[in-house]
């Protein structure tokens, strides 16, 4: 079939079309951790912008190495204290001087203060945030509102981790901004049955590839959290046969989970004629940047041929090209999503996202039960 729109006209839609501006905003879920931006980019001394869940959040990196994520807001006058300076050490607001310890908030300094005053600076404080360098990323835990200041790790939820099976591998991360809210970036990660339509190409599938699939899936209740990171898992199985990438793996046995607010986990492990296991993994996030707008996030792992110097590149590649197809997809989405139209799901392609909104919906209200009650047998074709 011809495409509809095709070359120019459609990266036109991307680059400049008003009609692709963000959707419906979504609510957002705090009280976990979310990738700020990757770690490499924050040198000594240096502090950078970014937005996650609607705060403005100043992040950076002191001369000894510890990193640092605030409010970009001074509590004083309320201008962004990243239009003042960083030595390294201290955050100096530019309109009054204010000078702040970036990862505790605490102010150390009042330059306008006289000896007639009593007030002492170290009570006042910025907010400050949790934050965590893991796997190249700088992860920052953004608390519910009312929480109050959160001073250290004590009974926070544990840091997302890539999971990792050997000691040698390499790694790659691809991200793309993405012009809907986080509800619809999820179900699109989530989606079982876009796989032939949004990424058919000759290195991955093509539309006559499409069977029927039948899987099956378990819930991951968290009981230890109280369910804040609960989710489910599509249970072991063999990955697609019309995938090219899985065949070049061998025999590999599949595993994918999903876990609240936004991650899936994707392990893809077999073992050679030589008895050598191989392994492939994979950490997706989709974190709110705004209530209508988020970031995609994927890093991956493997020890397929990790000493092979093109292999990294090649996997870059192709991956941008795989991230680029969902990304230009959910543009093309937002067009239609500014209307706020009524949208449907089905089963059981659409089961997860079910699954998803419900476990959502959880966690957001503390009332009601795991939506599976055990494991589901779901049925669709891609």
């Amino acid at each position: 079939m011809r495409p509809i729109l095709a070359g120019e006209a459609l990266v036109q839609i991307g680059a400049g079309d008003a009609a692709a501006k963000a959707g419906p905003a979504a609510e957002m879920v705090f009280g976990d951790w979310y990738p700020a931006m990757r770690s490499g980019v924050l040198k000594r001394g240096a502090a950078k912008v970014t937005v996650l869940l609607d705060i403005p959040m100043l992040v950076g990196r002191k001369d000894d190495g510890v990193l640092f994520a605030m409010r970009d807001l001074c509590p004083h006058r309320g201008i962004p204290l990243s239009a003042g300076w960083f030595d390294g050490d201290t955050v100096q607001c530019k309109y009054h001087g204010w000078r702040f310890e970036p990862c505790t908030g605490r102010c150390e300094e009042i330059p306008s203060l006289t000896t007639f005053d009593g007030l002492a600076p170290t009570k006042i404080y910025a907010n400050s945030f949790p934050v965590v360098e893991r796997d190249g990323y700088a992860w920052v835990y953004v608390p519910p509102a009312g929480a109050g200041r959160v001073t250290d790790l004590v009974g926070l939820p544990p840091v997302p981790e890539l999971p990792k099976f050997s000691g040698k591998y390499k790694s790659a991360y691809l991200s793309a901004e993405l012009p809907c809210n986080v509800d619809h970036g999820i179900i699109g990660l989530m989606d079982p049955a876009h796989g032939p339509f949004v990424h058919r190409a000759w290195w991955w599938r093509s539309a006559a590839s499409i069977h029927e699939k039948t899987k099956l899936f378990e819930p991951l209740k968290d009981s230890e959290n109280g369910g804040r990171n609960a989710g489910f898992r599509m249970s072991a199985h063999t990955p697609s046969s019309n995938s090219l990438p899985y065949k070049m793996i061998g025999k590999p046995v599949t595993t994918i989970d999903f876990v609240l607010p936004n991650r899936r986990y994707e392990t893809v492990r077999a073992v050679n004629a030589r008895g050598k296991e191989r392994w492939l993994t994979t950490l997706t996030t989709v974190t709110p940047v705004t209530a209508s707008t988020c970031r995609i996030d994927v890093l991956a792992a493997w020890n397929i041929g990790y000493y092979v110097p093109f292999v990294r590149p090649v996997a870059m590649y192709f991956g941008r090209k795989f991230v680029g197809q969902d990304q230009q997809t959910m543009v093309e989405q937002a067009r239609g999503l500014r209307s706020n139209p009524g949208l449907m799901l089905i089963d059981d392609a659409d089961k997860p996202a079910k699954w998803y909104f419900a476990l959502k919906q959880r966690r957001l209200t503390g009332v009601g039960e795991h939506p599976m009650a055990g494991p589901e047998e779901l049925h669709w074709r891609s």
